[in-house]
Order: C-alpha cells, then sequence, then structure tokens
C-alpha cells in the first residue's frame, strides 16, 4: 500500500469507503438502489446482461448531460426549505427528462444488440428513466464534471457486478443453468429463484454475506494503513542524522 492511500485512509476511512462503489459501497448491497429491476427481471444471465447493458449506456451519459442542464437551477449546499421547495421540482424533472432523452437515444443500439429479447424487460426498461440509481443526484449539490463522470462509471460497474451476480445465481437454483449452459444437470435447487419473491431472499442473503466481507475487509485495509505509517515513520527516523 502507497503512502499517501495510507494517509487517506487513516484520515477519514468512511469517506473512503464512501467512494467505493463498487464493494465497500455498493449501490445496491449499502443503499438499497434499483431494486426493483433486479429482483423481478435479474432472473437469468441474459436478462442480467440486458439490463446491465441498459444500465451502463444511461447511468454516466444521463449524468453527465444532467451535470450541464443543472446549472441553469442549481442547488446550494445546506439549502434552505424555500430554496428547496423552489427548486427540488425543476431539478428532478432536468435529471428524469435528461434520462428519458439518453434512453431513446440508446434504445435503438439496445435493439441491434438484443432485438425482440428486450420485449422480456417489458415496462421496467423505460422505467429506469425513472429508477433513483440514475437520478438521485437531482437533489444534492452542484458536482463537477470529473465527479459526474468518474462516480457514474464506479456506480455503473458496482450495479453490473450485482446484476450479473444475481442473475446467474437465480438461473442456476431455478433451471440448473447460466447463461443456458447446464451446470448441474437435472437438478432444480430453488424453483422460487425464479419469481420475484426468491429473488428478494437471494438477495437478502447475498447482501448480508457482502455487507459482513465488506465490514472485515474495511478493517483490513484500516490495519494496512496503520502499519504502513509506522514502517515509513521508522524509516523517515533512521534516515535522520
Amino acid at each position: 500500500m502507497k503512502q499517501q492511500k495510507a494517509e487517506i485512509i487513516l484520515r477519514d476511512p468512511g469517506r473512503y469507503a464512501h467512494h467505493d462503489r463498487i464493494f465497500l459501497n455498493n449501490p445496491v448491497i449499502m443503499q438499497g438502489m434499483g431494486l426493483a429491476p433486479l429482483v423481478v427481471l435479474a432472473t437469468s444471465g441474459r436478462n442480467a446482461l440486458m439490463l446491465a447493458a441498459a444500465v451502463a449506456l444511461l447511468l454516466t451519459p444521463s449524468r453527465v448531460v444532467s451535470y450541464f442542464l443543472s446549472k441553469l437551477v442549481p442547488l446550494q449546499e445546506h439549502a434552505s426549505e424555500e430554496e428547496l421547495r423552489a427548486k427540488l421540482l425543476p431539478r428532478g424533472l432536468i435529471y428524469s427528462g435528461t434520462a428519458a432523452v439518453v434512453y431513446m437515444a440508446v434504445y435503438p443500439l439496445l435493439d441491434r444488440l438484443f432485438g425482440v429479447e428486450l420485449l422480456t424487460l417489458g415496462i421496467y426498461l423505460p422505467m429506469l428513466v425513472v429508477e433513483p440509481l440514475l437520478i438521485y443526484r437531482y437533489g444534492r449539490v452542484q458536482e463537477t464534471l470529473r465527479k459526474a463522470v468518474s462516480k457514474g462509471l464506479r456506480v455503473t460497474v458496482g450495479y453490473v457486478a450485482v446484476l450479473l451476480l444475481v442473475g446467474c445465481i437465480r438461473e442456476w437454483l431455478a433451471t440448473g443453468a447460466i447463461f443456458g449452459m447446464p451446470v448441474t444437470a437435472n437438478t432444480i435447487l430453488m424453483p422460487l429463484a425464479s419469481m420475484p419473491a426468491g429473488g428478494f431472499i437471494l438477495l437478502g442473503v447475498i447482501s448480508a454475506v457482502w455487507r459482513a466481507l465488506a465490514a472485515r475487509y474495511r478493517a483490513f485495509l484500516t490495519n494496512e494503513a496503520q502499519n504502513q505509517v509506522i514502517v515509513n515513520r521508522q524509516k523517515e527516523a533512521r534516515g535522520k542524522p
């Protein structure tokens, strides 16, 4: 571990974990975002892949466009109640409207990639334009363009990772296959996994395990950072006359 990273972790472990949207602060596991399409539609690896492609094409581009448009209705930090009443609605419309426009732009690409299979996603595909995963920024202060891109990409990777994990496990439990390829032939472990109730149960188990592992990893990072700082200080002390 580099000295700079160690110091950042020790200075504020919670803030460091907050910026890790893939594992330590995954938007699904830690914040409960994007649950509807996840538990209803991610019943197979193929469905999860289609949703992942849609989210990847929608999230970061819509966030970047919203960054420019939301400057028309800027929201200051620690805004008053009057300011929130005046600005939250137009900002919400800007974010969801931007996502809708981006959706119309990327749908032909999704149609070219997956064809009629997209119909299996039903109403939940266009409903992504009002999914908090995409538009939750409307109630926050103005972010920088760099943050809009980097955070958008990190949130995308974190959500896609959970989508594919849940989709593949549910397909395996319900059919004994992953992406249509048999894994445990003639063995169906949990038919309920193909239903929304099974999706909630499985996601609950995954979240419990994930959170436990994340807590252990955070403790490991903190311990490693402390050791790194001590070692570097000892080296500096030895180098002094």
